[in-house]
């Protein structure tokens, strides 16, 4: 009797020793899974990736200081992941006898330059290929098909996105029929190829956010969106040296709000920076949350445009100015 108790605590004891045991365990997991979480993301506390626009670089390219095919080396020793080209800064965009030719060997080039230098080739700026507005049907029509040349180079080059222009026609319901018509043939032909057909609002009508919506809702195309550009909301045309000379601004900051549910890029532009490295004329933190509430994660795309800054100055400060606000 006294053998069979003394069973029985054991017994009891040992099962309370054992679920204590797993309890601890249990939590010692949780603490621990919960640790990781965290750890890993503190080390994804920069959840973006920073893109250069070529057009950054556009003067010392075109007075002959720089090859356009450095652009992988610069933005690499800059601190960038991701390269943005812009067709017409290299000589394919000017062959005029074998185009096709000459934009393949654009495409070698480039891809290896940035397979050399590990960066991610995000898009193609392509501008100078007729406009795709026009309500010339057949003017219109040559645009898209040397539109086409430059999605496959895209796809080819591994990019993800090319960005169009919305030129050709100033009638606002003649400019939203032409530009749909378009951009169902482009994004049609892009993809099977993978390859996003993205618009930026670049003077104009397509400064107008409310307007350049319509179009690419219109569209009803997945790989079909938008390129929102945080200084080219100047719908009156006079504000390509800067934004406080354009005498009819889009607000800012709704137009990137207004552009970002269908945003497949984003080009950050930058002009002159104060004391203290804000940029002087856009709110960057403000927009950054407009972005970030977005629930946009793709590249972030720094374009330089400022003359008080040489090229380099402009760029660093453009990016140290990005990854603070982001």
């Amino acid at each position: 009797m006294v053998l069979n108790t003394i069973r029985l605590k054991t017994s009891k004891l040992y099962s309370f020793t054992l679920m204590v045991m797993l309890m601890i365990f249990f939590i010692g997991s949780t603490n621990l899974h919960k640790g990781a979480k965290e750890q890993d993301y503190s080390a994804n506390s920069q959840p973006y990736q920073f893109s250069l626009a070529q057009w950054s670089i556009n003067k010392q390219i075109k007075n002959g200081e720089t090859s356009p095919y450095e652009f992988a080396r610069i933005a690499s020793e800059l601190g960038f992941t991701g390269l943005e080209y812009v067709n017409h800064l290299y000589p394919a965009y000017k062959d005029t006898t074998d185009r096709v030719a000459a934009i393949d060997r654009f495409v070698e080039k480039s891809k290896a330059e940035s397979e050399k230098y590990s960066m991610t080739n995000v898009l193609i700026m392509v501008d100078g290929e007729g406009d795709l507005a026009s309500s010339d049907s057949e003017t219109r029509l040559q645009a898209i098909e040397k539109h086409k040349i430059w999605i496959d180079a895209a796809h080819k080059l591994g990019c993800s996105a090319v960005r169009v222009n919305l030129y050709g026609e100033q009638d606002p319901e003649k400019w939203r029929q032409n530009s749909i018509e378009s951009l169902r043939k482009l994004s049609d032909y892009a993809a099977d190829k993978n390859i996003n057909v993205i618009v930026e609002n670049h003077g104009g009508i397509s400064s107008n956010a409310v307007e350049l919506m319509k179009v690419i809702n219109g569209v009803e195309r997945e790989n079909c969106g938008t390129l929102p550009d945080y200084g080219n909301f100047c719908i009156s045309n006079d504000g390509w040296e800067g934004l406080e000379k354009c005498t009819n601004l889009y607000d800012i900051y709704l137009g990137v709000e207004q552009l970002m549910p269908k945003a497949f890029g984003l080009s950050a532009k930058c002009y002159d920076f104060d004391d203290q490295g804000q940029e002087t004329f856009i709110d960057f933190g403000k927009l950054a949350q407009i972005v970030k509430a977005s629930g946009y994660t793709g590249f972030i795309g720094l374009e330089y445009e400022g003359s008080k800054l040489s090229e380099e100055e402009g760029i660093i400060a453009g990016l140290n100015l990005l990854k603070k606000v982001f």
